[in-house]
């Protein structure tokens, strides 16, 4: 028996186990992750050159840190970024605990640099263009840890947990939460009942799907969300240099015609490199890293396309793995890379096409095809359009050689119904961060790790 079990050692859990050790609560508390300890994570690419799919789990997106532990590690230091959790606890409140979560992150070594705060008339230009080419450009500064520096802090800050008597056992799987009269009174963890007083489930975009499950299973009340579908866009630095000079990352969003989808950018990383993560079912999705000390000729960065499902299908999450799954297997079992032109132009990309132009893939092991012959016609139509209105913005953004690499999908679709307060239809159930449907990013989920640890100790 233990006082608070977290099913899920990502930013989400992990701040709530920090915060309540911060408070100097006399809570016992367990930490359950199906991959493994930070320090024993390594991705074998390094020294192989390629994917090997790494069994039971991937090093990449499971461990403790979550994938947040390998991303580009960017802390977004506005309460517009990030997810929907300003709508649950408000704005005002949910930026005060931001300013107060970057602190401990500071605290644990984060650079004390932040990006987009200094080049006033610069952000200015760039946003009179977006609004002339239909934009909204948010303002949101940005403290960037860097894919190694982030490892090192969470290190850190995992080391302190188990200094602080916090119980973290990796390589555990949670197969059922136990509800009994419409109360949380544990979890069944690698077969084994392991009864709590308070559970949270903070397993993040990779257990998105998990949780999803858990809901139709004891009737947990949720609500279907929005699934973001897109592509990593790579192009040379040359061509961002003054939109990372000013903001390092650029979040434009618009509503291309003539759907009128919200199209957003995400994730961007000047220097940076492509990176393949892994999933369940062997599924294969685009991400992009960025170091502090190792940088690339090339820019890349995210553009998604939100869909929402609701009658009669409701499964956002089960679509867009239909959509990766298609484009893993005409890029048998790995990441199809496209160039732009080719896609305007109605033809495949070959391998030996890729090594003709001045953007030079950072990602080797992306097989060269078709992405338009599996993402969703809406959905490819819509980033094409978003495409051509950020090309007003950054001119040589629609060249034929910018490249396209699918897929890039989002799983934080399925929304938990909860309180202010954080309080779920489930007594003594807490559901958090980008699994829990209200946040996406490193900052968010903290945020809403410390708020409900704030919450407990009430």
């Amino acid at each position: 028996m233990t006082d608070v079990l977290i099913i899920g050692a990502g930013p989400a859990g992990i701040f709530t186990a920090l915060e309540l050790i911060r408070k100097k609560s006399n809570k016992k508390i367990v930490i359950v992750e199906m991959g493994d300890l930070i320090n024993r994570r390594s991705c074998p690419k390094a020294k192989t050159g390629k994917c090997v799919h790494c069994k039971p789990t991937c090093h990449i997106t499971s461990g403790f840190a979550g994938a947040g532990a390998f991303s580009d590690g960017k802390l977004s230091l506005s309460y517009e970024v990030g997810g929907d959790l300003p709508d649950l606890i408000g704005p005002e409140f949910a930026q005060r605990m931001i300013d107060y979560t970057d602190k401990i992150y500071l605290e644990f070594g984060a650079d004390e640099h932040v990006e987009g705060v200094e080049a006033t008339e610069e952000i200015k230009d760039i946003r009179r263009k977006a609004i002339q080419a239909d934009l909204k450009l948010v303002d949101c500064p940005i403290r960037h840890l860097g894919t190694e520096k982030a490892h090192d802090l969470y290190l850190r800050i995992q080391n302190y947990l188990i200094e602080n008597g916090v119980e973290i056992l990796p390589h555990h799987d949670a197969q059922d939460l136990i509800i009994e009269d419409g109360v949380c009174k544990g979890a069944v963890i690698s077969g084994k009942e392991m009864r709590a007083e308070t559970v949270v489930v903070a397993t993040g975009r990779k257990g998105a799907d998990w949780l999803e499950s858990m809901c139709r299973t004891h009737k947990i009340e949720n609500e279907s969300g929005v699934v973001d579908i897109g592509v990593r866009v790579e192009l040379r630095n040359e061509v961002m240099e003054k939109v990372n000079e000013a903001l390092y990352e650029s979040k434009l969003i618009g509503y291309p015609k003539p759907f009128m989808n919200k199209v957003r950018t995400f994730c961007q990383n000047p220097g940076g490199f492509v990176a393949q993560e892994n999933y369940e079912n062997d599924l294969a999705v685009v991400n992009g890293h960025s170091f502090k000390d190792k940088k690339s000729g090339n820019t890349n960065l995210a553009i998604l396309c939100s869909h929402h499902f609701s009658v009669p299908f409701n499964q956002p999450i089960l679509y867009a793995q239909k959509v990766g799954q298609l484009l893993n297997m005409l890029g048998d079992g790995n990441i199809l890379v496209q160039r732009l032109g080719d896609i305007r132009n109605g033809k495949r990309t070959w391998q030996k096409e890729l090594s003709q132009g001045n953007v030079r893939p950072t990602l080797p092991d992306a097989v060269a095809g078709d992405i338009t012959s599996a993402i969703p016609y809406r959905t490819m139509i819509s980033i094409l359009g978003f495409i051509d209105q950020v090309d007003k913005v950054v001119p040589g953004f629609a060249s034929s050689e910018t490249l396209l690499y699918a897929p890039e999908i989002k799983f934080y679709s399925n929304r938990i119904r909860m309180d202010e307060h954080l309080n779920t239809s489930i007594k003594n159930l807490y559901c958090l961060g980008d699994s829990s449907g209200w946040t996406r990013g490193l900052m968010m989920a903290s945020v809403m790790g410390v708020v409900l640890a704030q919450n407990l100790l009430k």
